[in-house]
């Protein structure tokens, strides 16, 4: 281990024995908020009863303060505090490196308030908001994890096995946005349409797949069932 590592770890110790930092009413308004971890997740920084706090991954996070601008979490291994970018003036979590902790580094962007993730504006339904968000992730890297097809695909078959058919489609409608050239998304959008009725729209979308794959038996029998009704 190295003795930076031990050094943190005898400064938690001593930290978690001594009497709790006393923040400030300007400390506490300038640093609460959400903070980009990734793509698609923040770390949520808020006060309770004068003590610092972290929502991460889904988890309330109690780290070892040891001074007002900096704190211990020991779910990430890492120290850290709060600084501002001197051209840009935005505020950051910066990560204190254990080799050198006069560097400074702007690690996680604190967000606008308000700001949700794309995940998030799915999860209550603002799809528009989504995809655009999502769109964003792809235009920064088109092989992120955050909008992989798979993911999409499956979620919009749970909202089909559980007959929300509306929520349905518009999940797979925004997975076909993402992913406009896959045959498999256009084959489940056409089966998410025909589940809830619409005929037409299904037609459509299995013809779609068939222009990226055209041995997908299941469109084809679709789409010629559907030309032959058209014809008579």
């Amino acid at each position: 281990m190295k003795l930076k590592s031990l050094v943190i770890l005898l400064v938690i110790i001593v930290s978690s024995c001594s009497n709790s930092v006393e923040y400030s009413e300007q400390f506490i308004n300038e640093t609460t908020g959400s903070y980009l971890f990734n793509q698609d997740e923040v770390i949520k920084v808020y006060y309770e009863n004068n003590k610092l706090y972290l929502n991460w991954k889904g988890g309330v996070v109690e780290p070892v303060a040891t001074g007002e601008n900096e704190f211990f979490v020991a779910d990430m291994y890492k120290k850290l505090h709060f600084v501002k970018h001197p051209e840009t003036q935005k505020p950051y979590l910066s990560i204190i490196s254990e080799d050198d902790e006069s560097k400074i580094t702007y690690d996680y962007l604190k967000a606008p308030k308000g700001y949700k993730t794309p995940s998030t504006h799915l999860k209550e339904g603002n799809y528009e908001k989504a995809l655009a968000g999502y769109l964003e992730i792809k235009e920064q890297d088109s092989t992120s994890q955050y909008i992989r097809e798979w993911d999409f695909n499956s979620m919009g078959y749970k909202h089909m096995r559980k007959r929300e058919y509306d929520k349905a489609i518009r999940v797979l409608r925004l997975n076909a946005e993402l992913h406009p050239n896959s045959a498999n998304v256009y084959d489940s959008l056409g089966e998410a349409y025909l589940l809830n009725g619409d005929s037409l729209k299904a037609y459509d979308n299995y013809k779609k797949a068939l222009e990226f794959n055209s041995t997908n038996r299941r469109a084809k029998d679709y789409v010629d069932s559907y030309a032959k009704k058209l014809s008579e």
